[in-house]
C-alpha cells in the first residue's frame, strides 16, 4: 500500500487507502484549513519531534457513544461528592501543555510537540477546538481537549494529576455533548482506559459513513460553557498563564 506525499495543494487521498497501520500520508502542513479538511475526512496528524508530519486513518476506529458511557461506582461517588470543579474552554493552552508534559506508560516523549500546540491553539481561537478542565482547590488537576465539527467530537488527549480527574472531565463532556445532540465521539485508537469507560472499535468504513452523516449538522463553533445549573461563575477558578 503506497504512502502518499502531500504537496502544497489542499488535498488528501481517500482515507480507505491507508496502510494496515493506519498511516495514510506524509508532509503538508498544519494550517487551519488543512486540519479542518483532515478531520472532516476522518484523518488526523500524529508524529513526534524530528519526523515529518504523518497523517493517519486507522482501521478499526475507537468511538464512544454517550449511551454506552460506563461510569464505575467509585467514579460515580467522586462525581456525587463534587470533588472537582469542572469548566469548559477556560484554559485550553494549559490543558494541551499539561497533556504534552504528563509521562505516559509505554511511551517515550510526546507527539504533542510545539508545532502541534501552535496548530491546535489556532483551532481553539477559531472556535473549533475545546478543552474541559477539572480543578481541585483552585489548581488545574485534570482535563482533556479535542476538535468539534458538526455532530462529532474528536478527542485528542487527556491528563490527570489526581485519581478520577480526567475521567470526571470526560463524563461531564459526554453528558453535555449528548444534550447538544453530538453522539459520535472519536477516540481514534484503542486504549484500555477508554474501553473500560464504554468505548468500542468499529470498522473504518462504518466510522467514515457515520462521520459523513454527523457533518450534515451545524458546528457548535465558539467558546463553550456549561449552563449555570452545572457550574456557577463564582465556583470557576481563573486561568493563569
Amino acid at each position: 500500500m503506497p504512502i502518499y506525499r502531500l504537496a502544497r495543494e489542499l488535498i488528501f487521498p481517500d482515507p480507505e487507502d491507508a496502510d494496515p497501520s493506519g498511516l495514510l500520508a506524509v508532509g503538508g502542513d498544519l494550517s487551519l484549513r488543512r486540519l479542518l479538511l483532515a478531520y472532516s475526512m476522518g484523518i488526523f496528524p500524529w508524529y513526534t519531534d524530528g519526523e515529518p508530519i504523518l497523517w493517519w486513518s486507522p482501521d478499526p476506529r475507537l468511538i464512544l457513544e454517550p449511551a454506552s458511557l460506563n461510569i464505575s461506582k467509585s467514579l460515580a461517588r467522586t462525581i456525587r461528592k463534587k470533588k472537582f470543579v469542572v469548566t469548559l474552554d477556560r484554559c485550553f493552552e494549559q490543558v494541551i501543555r499539561k497533556c504534552a508534559s504528563i509521562p505516559r506508560r509505554h511511551e517515550q516523549g510526546t507527539w504533542i510537540i510545539p508545532d502541534i500546540i501552535t496548530a491546535y491553539l489556532r483551532l481553539h481561537h477559531a472556535g473549533f477546538a475545546h478543552s474541559v478542565e477539572t480543578w481541585e482547590q483552585g489548581a488545574l488537576v485534570g482535563g482533556l481537549y479535542g476538535v468539534s465539527l458538526g455532530a462529532v467530537f474528536f478527542g485528542e488527549s487527556m491528563f490527570s494529576e489526581r485519581p478520577d480527574a480526567s475521567k470526571t472531565a470526560l463524563v461531564y463532556l459526554v453528558h453535555m455533548l449528548d444534550a447538544w445532540g453530538i453522539r459520535l465521539i472519536d477516540c481514534q485508537v484503542r486504549t484500555e482506559h477508554l474501553v473500560r469507560m464504554g468505548a468500542r472499535e468499529i470498522p473504518r468504513t462504518e466510522f467514515l459513513r457515520r462521520l459523513r452523516e454527523a457533518l450534515r449538522h451545524p458546528t457548535r463553533r465558539g467558546r463553550w460553557s456549561f449552563p449555570d445549573k452545572v457550574i456557577t461563575t463564582a465556583e470557576a477558578p481563573r486561568c493563569t498563564s
